[in-house]
């Protein structure tokens, strides 16, 4: 079968690898429909720290059972499935706790097992990995679904918990899917007000038609001032911060409210200024987003018209040419890359 490999910073290519099969009766082949770029990719065909540096690559993948081991019920040969990004086993203490990204067992796609950018990938833990999908592999909401794998599941993540209504304000930091993501899963949740700050025009159209009632084109001090103005001097409720570079995490301690909360969902490369979360009474939360626990109710949400991510897929490469797909998101000439097998 064919897969793509990351061979170092900037060299991705599709080449031919052993099939995907079962190894272990709880075990499932899923024949890719398609598959998704994430900025963390991003990161790794960069050549930057980060848990993806190949050689296999992808873990947002969306397909149909192929083959069943003997142990899985929940699953059947044919159906369509969506896995999150990381695979658990979902009978540990972790699993029990709604975490199955620290499971010990488990790993993340295209890391510690096959890589989602693919043909076919083997899943372990099939019962506890995998969601079954009702409708089939032509269904125009696919790239909707796909979205859920990790990046609208992070989204969520990073407003869950949160009471938000019409007096409600929030900002997100960062128009990349993620934040995007978020601004989608703040408005699902009821927030009055939605502030995206970003700098792409492409992108923030996207924020605007996901929810975002304000935008802040501009950087640093001015970005501040700015949202500050909007917030009646008082700063959002809640920031969700979606990019984790230093500059960013900064924005968003200074933008929070006193007694407000900041979802780190970026992935952060910087340091949090905590002295201010003590003197300012700031929740920082968030973290690894376990995609499996969040997948059901957005599912639901995806088929009852709800919300609707796929917008954030802005260009669709065929697997033959996923470099392409790289090369437009490193580029920032794409907001997120589907790939069609």
């Amino acid at each position: 079968m064919i897969a793509a490999l990351l061979e170092g910073p900037g060299a991705v290519k599709t080449v031919s690898v052993p099939d995907a099969a079962l190894r272990e009766p709880s075990d499932a082949v899923v024949r890719v429909v398609a598959a998704g770029i994430c900025g963390t990719d991003i990161r790794g065909y960069r050549g930057q720290p980060g848990p993806v540096q190949g050689p296999r690559c992808g873990h947002e993948f969306v397909g149909v059972a192929a083959e069943t081991g003997a142990e899985v019920t929940s699953v059947r040969p044919g159906q369509l499935v969506l896995a999150p990004f990381m695979f658990a086993d979902g009978s540990c203490v972790p699993c029990g706790r709604g975490l199955p990204t620290s499971c010990r067992n488990g790993g993340m796609f295209g890391v510690a097992g096959d890589g989602g950018q693919a043909e076919a990938v083997r899943v372990p833990f099939a019962d506890a990995t995998l969601v079954p999908v009702p409708m089939d592999e032509h269904d125009e909401r696919l790239p909707a679904v796909l979205a859920l794998a990790d990046v609208m599941s992070t989204g969520h993540h990073a407003v869950q918990g949160t009471a938000l209504g019409r007096d409600s304000q929030v900002a997100v930091v960062g128009d990349g899917a993620v934040g995007l993501c978020a601004v989608l899963a703040a408005r699902e949740a009821g927030a009055g007000r939605i502030v995206m700050l970003g700098h792409h025009p492409d992108r923030l159209k996207i924020a605007r038609a996901f929810g975002a009632t304000d935008v802040i084109e501009s950087r640093g001090d001015e970005a501040v001032a700015s949202l500050l103005d909007f917030t009646d001097g008082t700063g959002a409720d809640l920031v969700v911060e979606s990019v984790g570079e230093q500059g960013a995490l900064d924005t968003a301690m200074r933008i929070c409210a006193d007694g407000g909360r900041v979802g780190l969902v970026g992935g952060p490369h910087g340091a949090v200024d905590m002295m201010a979360c003590f003197l300012r009474n700031i929740t920082v939360f968030g973290g690894l987003t376990p995609a499996r626990t969040h997948i059901p109710h957005l599912l639901d949400a995806v088929l009852a018209g709800r919300i609707d991510p796929s917008p954030i897929f802005d260009a669709t490469v065929p697997l033959a040419a996923i470099a392409d797909g790289y090369a437009a998101m490193d580029t920032r000439r794409a907001t997120k890359v589907l790939v069609r097998p």
